[in-house]
């Protein structure tokens, strides 16, 4: 009989139908991801740019990215590792000061590339209040929709002081207060916010911690007391981070590589060494035919 290959093995009749390649890690929520990336049927190839936020344990990165058919295209990025290169922050980079600080930094970052820094220039005083950017007279404001991914949007998270960060540095992102650290009855306490956003919370514990038990707080702040920044520094190194960001977001230059390339390619071999490595292969066989049959003489 012929060999007849099964077209439609069993797995052709079930019903179960295996999810999305992220959705079994735990990674994209595509029901989300859907309405934050489908667009308007009357505006054709119009992106739709979102403000990715994610936080590591050691890092905060913050984009804005537009989705097409071959995937994400990152339009801007910026990374709290940056806040220690450039901007003099070298402790807490992931707490709310930091997400606040690289929200603001990639939201100036943005407009100079866009030629818009100057028509949007954000909030100039920060003092935790809420703020809406307002439309210019001659470019409107750049828009863009917050992206959490899979973190808990609880009141007083993390991503939002990236978000307010964003805002006040001149970005649209549509939102409300009910997140922000503070809001309670109805009523942001901007005080509580503006605190957050400039790390003083930070400092209030370190000093109730240095009171109390000053052997745990040189544990727990070794990074603190290592680049001498003590309680009363934390609020103005914010300020200065701030500053500093808006005089001059743009990225570090990249380091040009020193060296030779890494080559994966095995290099081909000169006449003289195949025929060296013929030899060898030749000589070897010989020495083990030697040996085989001086072995079978002097066993007969």
């Amino acid at each position: 009989m012929t060999f007849v290959k099964v077209s439609k093995p069993n797995t052709y009749f079930k019903r179960f139908q295996v999810k999305p390649r992220r959705r079994r890690q735990g990674k994209t929520d595509y029901k989300a991801r859907r309405a934050l990336t489908q667009q308007p049927k009357n505006k054709y190839n119009t992106p739709k740019y979102r403000f990715v936020v994610r936080i590591t344990n050691r890092n905060v990165i913050c984009q804005f990215v537009y989705s097409k058919v071959i995937g994400d295209v990152v339009t801007c990025a910026a990374e709290s590792k940056e806040l220690a290169k450039k901007y003099g922050v070298k402790v807490g980079l992931t707490n709310y000061a930091a997400c606040y600080a690289t929200g603001l930094l990639c939201a100036r970052r943005l407009l100079d590339k866009l030629g818009m820094a100057k028509d949007y220039a954000g909030v100039e005083k920060v003092d935790g209040s809420e703020f809406h950017v307002e439309e210019g007279e001659d470019r409107r404001p750049f828009k863009a929709v917050l992206d959490t991914g899979l973190a808990r949007t609880t009141t007083g998270a993390r991503i939002f002081g990236c978000l307010k960060g964003a805002v006040d540095g001149g970005i649209d992102i549509p939102h409300s207060p009910k997140r922000f650290p503070g809001f309670k009855d109805g009523k942001l306490n901007s005080k509580v916010h503006r605190d957050r956003i400039f790390g003083v919370h930070v400092a209030k514990y370190l000093e109730n911690l240095m009171s109390s038990d000053a052997s745990l707080a040189k544990q727990q702040f070794q990074r603190y007391f290592d680049n001498k920044v003590n309680s009363g520094a934390i609020e103005g190194m914010w300020k200065a981070a701030h500053d500093a960001i808006r005089k001059d977001p743009s990225p570090l230059p990249k380091r040009k590589f020193e060296g030779k390339p890494k080559s994966h390619k095995t290099p081909a071999l000169t006449t003289a060494q195949r025929l060296n490595i013929r030899n060898q292969r030749r000589d070897a066989f010989k020495r083990k035919a030697a040996a085989l049959s001086g072995g079978g003489d002097d066993e007969e």
